[in-house]
């Protein structure tokens, strides 16, 4: 079997160290849960995390098809009967123990998507995936729309993996049963989330259906995931604010202006001009999400916001935001800002090449103490790290096209094996070329993104990178 790797050389020796060392500490997170060789969450996360794994999971694809797969099936194969998903899962004793006391996010649907075409298209695949989702959601609307207004509810801080958030004020960390909790001051809580969870599931499903040419179920799915985004937007947009809030117990709006909205760009649940709107007056708003080193949890400009350097959804920007923004700000085709990030990240990582869970967004220096005393090799940093570097210098092959980016400083090559193909692209002066097994498919502009066909034919172009 041909060997699937990525090889990358820089004159930019902070990066070229940065994508060393990045790619050799992931190796660390490699573990076996039973027969299923797995990436893990890493920087003392010993579990699979479905807010990070599915996700981490997919992008390791490009030096592990072996652990893309079962960062996916080993949270579909784990599904309960009534639907629904394991928050995590411990391997312990010789046993993989699915946990289903909190939701812990879900970043799950369209890395899962991806890994069907990465993995070679198998029909089992799909149909589990689709069956998986349908129960999920089904689970959803039966359980977690305790009041019956037409908003799903976030019942516990872990459901949305916002860890110390003082946002969900005396909310409990974990709640394991399908009764609603009670007592509590915000808790059950209208959220952007749960109700971009269903989303995200609803277009999947829609796009599955539209693979399997099936027209009628894709014109279900999609009727019905657009109505949820209008539910969405109904109940949860402050059109004067232009972002959205969540709701508490008794559906009065939440104040803390939170990047859960841009989360919601990676489930493309928002419209494009609310993202507009979020991206140009929030995202970009340097008194709010765009510090030094950006996307801190909470705007730092809210009275919630906390600088606590030890694992807090209510302050410092965190790994896992950068490893998601990619796909929020592609969906909504902010390209220009994904090297803007890129950049800051890996300042802020600097020359030492420790990879931690969170950052100071004045000073961008790395908060290193982790839940298990001094913090490296921390997943979602190291991957967000070879991600930025993917699409800044790189070529990445998603679903059934080819992306090409060359950010205009540095020169260098970028090579993906995968299936046998290498696929090369040259940064070279003013030029970029793009290579398909040694054979030159197109050049193009330094500062340019090229999506092409897999025989690298032009399919778009984007020039700002």
């Amino acid at each position: 079997m041909s060997e699937t790797k990525v090889v990358f050389h820089s004159s930019n020796s902070l990066v070229q160290k940065l994508f060393d060392t990045a790619q050799e500490k992931c190796r660390q997170n490699e573990r076996f849960f039973g027969d299923k060789k797995v990436l893990i969450e890493g920087g003392g996360y010993h579990k699979v995390w479905i807010e990070t794994q599915p996700m981490g999971g997919a992008m390791y694809a490009k030096r592990d098809l072996e652990i893309a797969l079962n960062n996916q099936k080993i949270f579909m194969d784990a599904q309960r009967e009534d639907g629904r998903l394991p928050g995590s899962i411990e391997y312990k004793d010789g046993a993989i123990i699915p946990q289903y006391n909190k939701f812990q996010g879900f970043c799950f649907a369209e890395p899962a998507l991806d890994v069907y075409f990465l993995t070679g298209k198998k029909a089992e695949y799909l149909d589990q995936l689709y069956e998986v989702l349908r129960k999920y959601d089904a689970y959803l609307w039966k359980f977690r729309d305790s009041d019956h207004d037409g908003c799903l509810e976030s019942w516990c801080k872990y459901d949305t993996g916002e860890d110390n958030a003082i946002r969900y004020a005396d909310a409990p960390n974990y709640w394991e049963g399908e009764e609603a909790p009670t007592g509590f001051e915000v808790v059950p809580m209208a959220s952007m989330d749960f109700m971009s969870y269903s989303y995200s599931a609803k277009e999947t499903m829609a796009q599955i259906a539209a693979i399997k040419g099936d027209q009628a179920l894709y014109a279900f799915h999609k009727t019905d995931a657009d109505a949820l985004k209008k539910r969405i937007r109904a109940y949860l947009w402050d059109e004067e604010k232009g972002a959205f809030f969540d709701r508490d117990r008794s559906h009065r709006q939440m104040q803390t202006l939170t990047h859960n909205n841009l989360r919601m760009m990676y489930w493309n649940s928002m419209s494009k001009e609310d993202a507009e709107r979020f991206v140009k007056e929030h995202l970009l708003n340097e008194k709010e999400f765009w510090t030094k080193l950006p996307l801190p949890s909470v705007s730092v400009s809210d009275p919630l916001y906390r600088n606590d350097t030890v694992n807090n959804w209510s302050g410092q920007p965190q790994a896992l935001t950068y490893q998601r923004a990619i796909r929020a700000l592609e969906n909504y085709g902010y390209y220009s800002v994904i090297p803007r990030l890129g950049r800051k990240l890996f300042e802020a990582i600097g020359e030492d090449c420790v990879f931690v869970q969170q950052y100071d967004p004045f000073t961008m220096k790395p908060s290193l103490i982790g839940i298990e005393g001094k913090q490296d090799a921390y997943g979602p940093a190291m991957l967000a790290v070879l991600e930025y570097i993917s699409r800044m210098y790189g070529v990445v092959l998603h679903r059934d096209k080819l992306i090409w980016s060359s950010a205009r400083e540095d020169e260098g090559t970028y090579e993906q094996h995968m299936y046998g193909h290498v696929y090369r692209l040259e940064h070279e002066g003013n030029k970029a070329h793009a290579f398909i097994d040694g054979r030159e498919v197109i050049s193009f502009e330094r500062g340019e993104r090229l999506e092409t066909d897999l025989d690298g034919k032009e399919l778009s172009r984007y020039n700002g990178l």
